[in-house]
């Protein structure tokens, strides 16, 4: 099963990281409000960067990873992306 580190950018501009299965379901489940605390009501959502990663375990890690990231080094990451 493949496993995907996201990152959302939220209607006002701030970034969420988090880790799926099914990238499709998951933002669904933002834009419903059933996603995340953090991202109720912070809709719209566009996912602005997306990393396969080969396990659950791996994809944890790196989103404890990128989560420490400040905001520059997040756009850093988005824009390495691109």
């Amino acid at each position: 099963m493949n496993w995907i580190l996201y990152i959302l950018k939220c209607g006002d501009g701030s970034l969420y990281t988090g880790i799926t299965n099914d990238l499709t379901k998951r933002v669904l489940a933002h834009e419903n409000g059933t996603g995340a605390k953090y991202t109720k009501g912070r809709q719209p959502f566009t996912v602005v960067y997306q990393e396969k990663c080969t396990d659950r375990s791996s994809a944890s890690k790196r989103e404890l990873l990128v989560k420490k990231l400040n905001k520059k080094r997040k756009l850093d990451l988005i824009q390495s992306q691109g």
